[in-house]
């Protein structure tokens, strides 16, 4: 079965367009696993822009699914945060500080013995981790050499090409990467731009998925669906 992740970061981006407590983001994290969500994904930022470093703590104490943490391990306030928090996974991303959204993942082979350093900080600690990777075969071997439990294939390149109706060309390269991570005994997660439209198809040609992140394009479909239905709604497509 393929979990989904939701991701609450958009909750609090719109909470502290306007300050106070609405909408509660931990609240939020509640009742995603109450409509079935599998977990909630955060991904703090320094600037705090989003999700804040408190949100991490208060969603750690009262999570009942998995909780995955994603950012960028050469901040130390964020590596700190992870062993601190202990959360069931780290999702390590390249981003840049400032950084809009993230767009590309780790170059495995550049940064071998910097991931294999870091990768090996989190799980003497007891947290499993993931790296965010492009789909290339190459990054995927560069990957199982660091030593990460999973990678996350970064999806917007498959969303684009799924969009203008080039549904073979989009997902080959996924299906490449993602026979490789099999092959090479890596366990293997999905995010960016996936959506209700482009889920379904993305999982029926690479069913060993084991989990998707989806934040964006979810709490958007939840302005027009409510939140709860939503959450099933994706989850069909998971199906």
């Amino acid at each position: 079965m393929t979990k989904l992740s939701v991701n609450i970061n958009k909750i609090a981006t719109l909470r502290n367009s306007r300050g106070g407590n609405n909408p509660d983001v931990v609240k939020t994290a509640v009742d995603v696993q109450l409509f079935g969500a599998d977990g909630v994904t955060v991904h703090p930022r320094p600037d705090e822009r989003h999700i804040r470093y408190s949100d991490v703590r208060a969603i750690k104490k009262i999570i009942t699914t998995e909780f995955n943490i994603e950012g960028n391990c050469t901040e130390q306030k964020f590596v700190d945060l992870v062993l601190e928090t202990k959360p069931h996974q780290v999702t390590l991303v390249p981003d840049a500080e400032g950084q809009l959204t993230s767009d590309h993942g780790w170059d495995t082979i550049k940064h071998k013995d910097y991931l294999i350093e870091m990768i090996s900080v989190f799980k003497k600690a007891g947290i499993r981790v993931s790296i965010f990777v492009d789909p290339v075969v190459e990054m995927v071997e560069g990957a199982a050499a660091t030593g990460t439990d999973r990678i996350e294939l970064y999806t917007e390149g498959y969303a684009k090409q799924y969009a203008m109706g080039n549904m073979q060309q989009a997902i080959q390269p996924y299906a490449a990467a993602a026979e490789k991570a099999k092959e090479l005994g890596l366990g293997l997660n999905a995010g960016h731009d996936l959506d209700m439209h482009n889920l379904k198809f993305f999982k029926q040609n690479i069913p060993w998925l084991d989990e998707v992140s989806i934040g964006h394009a979810l709490i958007c479909d939840a302005i027009y669906f409510g939140l709860e239905n939503t959450v099933q709604l994706y989850k069909r497509q998971l199906q």
